[in-house]
């Protein structure tokens, strides 16, 4: 059996989401080894590029995905016409009913190309992948933000606006 110890580490976080670094390190470091250097190479490394620092490496945040409300000082963007979503089999049936919905998140995450969504799909278990109809949701009124690490978000996506399509790097 794997029991996986998760660190909690009380810091508070801006309007904007931006965390202190100096505290966030000193939290982290109560448990285990960690400092900058550490730090650094994790926001470098990571392969979604979740995070980012401000100018001077003071402050820290997640670029998306939060589940507090904040405001990542996001610019409205005009999304191309199609974007793409991949979630899990097990939720296709709900997604059929309400569409898509941000559920614990600020934000529905939509991916730009086929490839990127059926691999966030497969977190899920088995891939289910949806095409997205953003231009006619933009052209209806909807707005489009794009996260510094190159993610659309979106607040929903009605069910009129997505159409499923086979999981298949090859679609």
């Amino acid at each position: 059996m794997i029991i996986k110890k998760i660190l909690y580490i009380e810091i508070s976080l801006d309007e904007h989401g931006w965390a202190n670094v100096d505290e966030l390190i000193a939290g982290i470091a109560k448990e285990k080894e960690f400092n900058m250097e550490i730090l650094e190479e994790i926001v470098r490394t990571d392969d979604k590029q979740r995070y980012s620092f401000n100018e001077d490496k003071t402050l820290i945040r997640a670029n998306q995905g939060h589940s507090v409300p904040v405001d990542v000082e996001l610019d409205e963007v005009v999304p191309p016409d199609i974007l793409w979503h991949g979630t899990g089999e097990k939720y296709v049936k709900s997604i059929d009913v309400q569409g898509l919905i941000p559920k614990s998140r600020l934000y529905v995450h939509l991916s730009k190309d086929k490839e990127t969504a059926i691999k966030v799909g497969a977190r899920h278990g088995k891939p289910a992948l949806y095409c997205v109809k953003s231009g006619e949701m933009a052209g209806d009124g909807y707005k489009f933000y794009l996260s510094k690490n190159g993610v659309w978000l979106t607040k929903s996506v009605p069910v009129k606006y997505l159409e499923r399509v086979e999981a298949s790097a090859d679609t």
